[in-house]
């Protein structure tokens, strides 16, 4: 990234940045300055959305564009996306101008946890306005901020509001306009001398390629880099510098450390001491009865009481995903399939009606499908979040996930993937730390879902014998399943403490999350999140979706031998000419009574229709056999031998890569079934029963049947996983390594089950 500050056209927008930490009511306050209206967008190369919007023209009459900031607890970055924050607010972003005016909302019911990101932000001596937002909540919770003497204390306007209820933000505006002409008073820390000593020998010796940066802007940034060992800042510098950087920052590091202070604490020392000294001047607590929130937490975050009403939430939410979701999904199927069925009477049999139909429908369909699981799952977050109850969650599950090198913020969205991998993935937004999220990313997608349930199911029925154990008390089967939930889970475990510890080893970040008041969700909010959550799904995920959609109805469809429709049309033809003279005969026949000829004539009707529709299901079982697909499968045979398949479930399994569940419309058409069979279809599963090699073996059996299971319990086979995943990293690398590992591990999983269960069971 190059160093540089953005030229401001005359003619634009001011530009105002919205800052500030999680949980301070920040987004509610830019959907109240913008009216809901916004563009979302991205940051170049990295994995933030940004939102920005005018402010509503009757806050006032200088035009003015507001950029919404991902909400954090520090300037001092942990990855590249948290430096977002300190790039833009120093107008190192491409596309992006330097902001006019910076808005930091605090939460006026603990302002203390969000001075130290205040102090970090005046320091770069930008034209800064305060909105010290929830003093109605600060009110109730006996919080009482002297707003004014704060503002003298800060050097900049402190207004206080209530964005929620929209109170107090014509006269924000008013300071935000004000504010563009009346830069902030900068605001001094006492820090020591060797710090200040060592910030000034790193300017002097970087002015050369500072091209003419603010000082104070350019002194915090390099106070960031001198104390964040290791940090973004000092990863940058060194790859804009080389070793000369390096070499001047480990000396004035030792310069500082050799005067008797840490490089780790002292920032928060010096920090806090004035925090405490300003908390002094300008906050007064009313002693007395605990407030409604430290009531309520009492029990909501008790290490017993707490984790159980946690899962009974958890339980609903999981609920809502799996089983309140599925009528809705059931309406978009039919009404997908009610749109090609329209479409299929329209168009002739060919090529257009089966891209269409087969192509383009279907796979709107594919993504339409996933939508009412994702704006449930968002609709329950946006409630938690909003209420104040998401981070008392991650509290509690904070210290279980840390022993697999995760936080508490990755449970959520792995309890959502078992429903449904791409709005788990979704749900890791949640996550600040960049690797945790990654990890929970790559792991989500092992949590059983509900696309695999039809599979374990159809094998399950169709080679497990329904025996009862433990005189009774759970069969067989079903311990079956629960054993196909469970490798996926147990596998996650393994593969999350690997990553951790190998590709994205670092260090764990501290448990820091503000702790909000209790309050009612804010119905508008709520449903704007689900909503803009669910748009982005089909904007970026959805086209990928849709294009692996068709690329597979090509391969199947393709090479359409012409030969094949006109050996079927000549049966079709003989079987109505078969039909015909039966009739024929009937109808000529003097000694049968008119009754008898109606009841003979229906059963001809329905016995040519049954033929008719088997010669159809033949048709499109040997177009699947001849296309791109069949022979694909036939190719990959030697490859899934080892693990007891034959060319036919080798070509279900490359079908069902796009989305699991086609697995079994796909062993429909290969064995001539047609392809609306389900997992509880008698003939499909009499087909697998009864299938034998050459040889005269049976394909299936008991350890070929755990051996497709586990290799559907640990395989990639989604694509709308891997386009959320493309969609959250910005980046190919992590749904193309998702893809990878899992395919691998599904190999060899569904290897060592073959062997072992074929030495036990047969």
């Amino acid at each position: 990234m190059s160093t540089h500050v953005a030229q401001q056209p005359a003619s634009r927008h001011k530009l105002v940045a919205l800052a500030g930490n999680p949980n301070t009511g920040k987004t509610t306050l830019f959907n109240a300055l913008t009216g809901y209206r916004c563009r979302v967008g991205n940051y170049p190369g990295v994995t933030v959305d940004t939102r920005s919007g005018q402010i509503r023209s009757e806050y006032g009459l200088t035009p003015l564009t507001l950029l919404d900031l991902p909400g954090t607890y520090s300037l001092a970055a942990h990855s590249a996306d948290e430096a977002i924050v300190l790039d833009a607010l120093l107008g190192e972003l491409a596309d992006v101008d330097v902001p006019d005016v910076i808005v930091i909302v605090i939460d006026a019911t603990n302002p203390r946890a969000n001075l130290f990101l205040v102090s970090q932000i005046l320091e770069l001596n930008r034209p800064t306005v305060i909105a010290l937002n929830m003093v109605d909540l600060a009110q109730r919770s006996r919080v009482h901020v002297d707003a004014e003497r704060l503002s003298l204390r800060l050097g900049c306007p402190v207004i206080p509001i209530v964005a929620t209820k929209q109170k107090g933000l014509a006269l924000l505006c008013q300071a935000i306009d004000e504010a563009v002409e009346s830069p902030s008073v900068s605001m001094g820390l006492d820090w020591p001398y060797p710090v200040m000593s060592a910030v000034e020998s790193m300017h002097d010796g970087l002015a050369p390629v500072a091209n003419g940066k603010d000082r104070s802007a350019f002194n915090a940034e390099l106070l960031q880099t001198l104390l964040g060992d290791g940090g973004y800042h000092e990863q940058r510098w060194g790859m804009r510098c080389g070793e000369d950087f390096r070499s001047l920052l480990r000396e004035q590091r030792k310069a500082v450390v050799d005067n008797g202070y840490s490089l780790a604490s002292i920032e928060g020392d010096v920090r806090y001491a004035w925090i405490d000294r300003l908390i002094a001047e300008t906050v007064k607590r009313d002693e007395g009865r605990p407030t409604g929130t430290a009531k309520a937490d009492q029990i909501l975050t008790h290490r017993v009481l707490g984790l159980a009403i946690l899962a009974i939430l958890m339980g609903a939410c999981f609920q809502s995903i799996y089983a309140w979701s599925t009528p809705i999904m059931d309406a978009v199927d039919s009404a997908i399939a009610a749109g090609g069925e329209m479409v299929s009477a329209w168009l002739p049999v060919g090529p257009l009606q089966s891209l269409i139909v087969d192509g383009a429908i279907a796979g709107v369909g594919a993504v339409l499908v996933f939508l009412p699981q994702i704006v449930i799952l968002f609709l329950f977050l946006a409630v938690m979040e909003d209420c104040g109850y998401m981070s008392r969650a991650a509290f509690l599950l904070d210290r279980w996930m840390g022993l697999i090198g995760l936080g508490g913020k990755s449970f959520i969205p792995l309890l959502s993937s078992f429903a449904c991998a791409v709005p788990g993935i979704l749900a890791t937004r949640t996550i600040g730390d960049r690797r945790a999220r990654i990890v929970t990313m790559l792991i989500a997608p092992l949590m059983s879902c509900s696309a695999r349930l039809p599979v374990y199911m159809l094998f399950i029925g169709a080679f497990v014998p329904d025996s009862q154990l433990l005189g009774g008390v759970i069969g067989l089967q079903a311990l079956v399943l629960l054993a196909m939930y469970m490798v996926g889970t147990v596998v996650a475990i393994l593969v999350a403490m690997l990553a951790k510890r190998t590709i994205l080893k670092g260090d764990p970040q501290p448990f820091l999350m503000e702790m909000p008041p209790y309050r009612w969700p804010k119905v508008r909010t709520v449903f704007h999140r689900a909503y803009e959550q669910a748009r982005e799904f089909c904007v970026s995920a959805g086209t990928i979706i849709f294009a692996v959609t068709v690329v597979v109805w090509a391969l199947g469809y393709y090479p359409h031998a012409e030969s094949i429709a006109i050996a079927h049309e000549a049966q079709r033809q003989e079987i109505v000419s078969a039909h015909g003279a039966a009739v024929s005969q009937i109808e000529q026949a003097n000694d049968i009574a008119e009754d008898g000829n109606t009841v003979a004539l229906d059963e001809l009707d329905l016995q040519m229709n049954t033929q008719l529709y088997r010669i159809d299901q033949d048709e499109a079982g040997e177009y699947l056999r001849q296309s791109v697909l069949g022979r694909m499968g036939r190719w990959i045979e030697p490859v899934v031998a080892p693990l007891g398949w034959d060319w036919r479930m080798g070509t279900a399994v490359l079908a069902a890569f796009p989305a699991r569940e086609v697995m079994i419309a796909t062993m429909g058409t290969i064995y001539n079934l047609g392809e609306n069979v389900d997992e509880q279809s008698v003939g499909l599963r009499e087909k697998l029963r009864s299938s034998r090699h050459p040889n005269g073996q049976p394909i299936y059996n008991l350890p070929v049947a755990l051996s497709i299971m586990v290799f559907f319990a640990l395989c990639c086979q989604c694509g709308g996983t891997l386009a959320a995943i493309k969609r959250e990293t910005r980046s190919w690398r992590w749904p193309i390594f998702t893809f990878v590992y899992m395919t691998t591990l599904a190999y060899l999983g569904a290897w060592v089950t073959f062997v072992v269960a074929s030495r036990l069971f047969v």
